[in-house]
């Protein structure tokens, strides 16, 4: 039986059998959190949108799929291990001790994040920053990567990548977390890790199939999805920042004006950065911008003033939408810019921080006591802030590189799709299912034939394609492809045609 009880206010009190004192949990503190959790937890499809609008029509459905599945494998994982990993009172300065495998003895004890709730409300609500973490990441296999093993590398991932991140920024026993990192909502844990990752994703998958002619020139195929993805970031966002508060209080509020404000700002920006080259107003342009906004101000929107807000959606929405060129001037194909949204941008967010940061925000939920940044002419700030971006870079790039090598070497699971299946879509290929309407895809994949599927000029019927009659085509949306049709020459040899 748990001691728990309420007094004449309706407060939650838990009663400490060990130390003999009583824990005072306000409700409104734990409605907050609540709701904050299941803001996050919608953050989690809205990336899957977000990613599924920006890419080609046969691999939409894909990336929906993986939003849902990040939730389910990394709940168990949580469960399993994770969150001990990550959060265990008994942690080292890097990662945790399985003191609370299988969540064993998370209940209503204070957490180690807040005595203001108790651990089982941290545990779950620390769980959705822990299963939008990956899926940021695996957006780097959109339109080239198998599914199966992706199931894999997300549990391996989180437990190697993001525990350790989380557990030295954020437990109060972790290396960064003592020498006064300033990482209120996830610059570091989040975003520096899922963008490197991104990175190292990439450059191991290589290059999709027409990289750099016009085949890949394509654009968004669903703006529509990519606005309501948006939609459900930036709407989830005040749960992700705010709700790191841990507490309803006026630091939590102060966090959702920044946020807001910051994400505002990061839209305009890169849309006007965009207008500038072809005179058009970007709704893709604004998205990307707010999304960078929301990515850079995470770090700092417990610390920062409104006004700072402003400049670190100038920062974010400049200096992402440049950092898009880095894939062509080093030669990788990160087709959704994650390295460039989410890594660059949770840097900027890191560094702003250290100037930006003040010692009497911090103090608006009227407990946290930290020196403060440039503002408060604390100097060394700049040091600590630069130091965790550059370990959860490094730290994220290696491992991650480790991870995909050695699933690559081990039967079954490599991450590197075959040709065939970037030219039919990944969600056929792989899922056998489709975002929208079937015969609208198999339309989309006909070629026109004089052969088995009807009159000269007709669509291949969907049989002869699966019968093995009709080769490999791509979709019409991709300019340049050929199609072919299998031809059983005289001297048994099979060769292919154009259509």
């Amino acid at each position: 039986m748990v001691n728990v009880t309420y007094d004449a206010s309706g407060s939650l009190l838990w009663y400490d059998a060990s130390s003999g004192n009583t824990i005072v949990y306000n409700p409104g503190d734990l409605a907050w959190v609540i709701s904050a959790t299941a803001l996050v937890w919608l953050m989690i499809p809205g990336v899957g949108f977000f990613y599924s609008g920006l890419l080609r029509r046969k691999n939409a459905l894909s990336m929906i799929y993986a939003s849902m599945m990040c939730v389910a494998v990394v709940s168990f994982q949580w469960f399993f291990w994770g969150y001990s990993l990550a959060f265990s009172e008994t942690a080292g300065k890097y990662i945790g001790d399985l003191k609370h495998f299988g969540l064993k003895g998370v209940l209503a004890q204070p957490s180690v994040g807040s005595s203001r709730i108790p651990a089982i409300m941290f545990c779950v609500y620390q769980l959705m920053f822990a299963a939008i973490t990956p899926m940021l990441a695996i957006g780097a296999v959109a339109e080239r990567g198998r599914l199966g093993p992706l199931i894999v590398f997300v549990f391996v991932w989180s437990t190697l990548v993001y525990d350790p991140i989380a557990c030295w920024t954020w437990n109060p026993k972790g290396w960064s977390f003592i020498l006064g990192g300033l990482d209120f909502a996830g610059g570091t844990p989040v975003h520096i890790s899922s963008g490197t990752a991104a990175l190292a994703i990439s450059i191991f998958l290589g290059k999709r199939r027409g990289y750099g002619t016009e085949r890949l020139a394509y654009k968004p195929h669903n703006t529509s999805y990519v606005i309501l993805g948006t939609v459900f970031l930036w709407f989830g966002w005040f749960g992700f920042n705010g709700g790191s508060a841990l507490s309803a209080n006026l630091r939590a509020i102060q966090a959702c004006i920044v946020t807001n404000l910051a994400a505002s700002v990061g839209g305009l920006t890169w849309m006007f950065w965009d207008w500038r080259l072809e005179k058009k107003w970007s709704a893709v342009g604004f998205c990307s911008g707010a999304v960078a906004g929301l990515v850079a101000i995470t770090p700092g929107s417990g610390f920062v003033g409104s006004p700072a807000a402003v400049a670190y959606g100038v920062a974010a929405g400049t200096i992402c939408n440049f950092a898009t060129q880095l894939k062509f001037l080093f030669h990788y194909d990160d087709c959704l810019d994650i390295f460039a949204s989410h890594a660059i941008g949770g840097v900027v967010g890191n560094i702003f921080t250290a100037f930006f940061a003040q010692a009497s925000v911090a103090g608006f939920d009227g407990t946290t006591v930290i020196p403060g940044g440039w503002l408060d002419r604390h100097w060394v700030q700049l040091g600590i802030q630069l130091a965790d971006s550059v370990s959860g870079m490094s730290y994220s790039f290696v491992m991650t590189s480790a991870i995909v090598w050695t699933m690559h070497y081990i039967p079954g699971l490599s991450l590197r799709s075959n040709e065939e299946t970037e030219i039919l879509g990944v969600d056929d290929a792989e899922m056998g299912e489709f975002a929208y309407d079937y015969v609208g895809i198999d339309a989309e994949l006909g070629a026109k034939t004089s052969g088995p599927g009807g009159a000269a000029g007709g669509l291949v019927h969907p049989d002869d394609y699966h019968n093995n009659d009709i080769g490999a085509v791509g979709g019409q949306r991709e300019p340049g492809h050929g199609h072919v049709k299998k031809d059983d020459s005289s001297d048994g040899d099979i060769k292919e045609k154009p259509v």
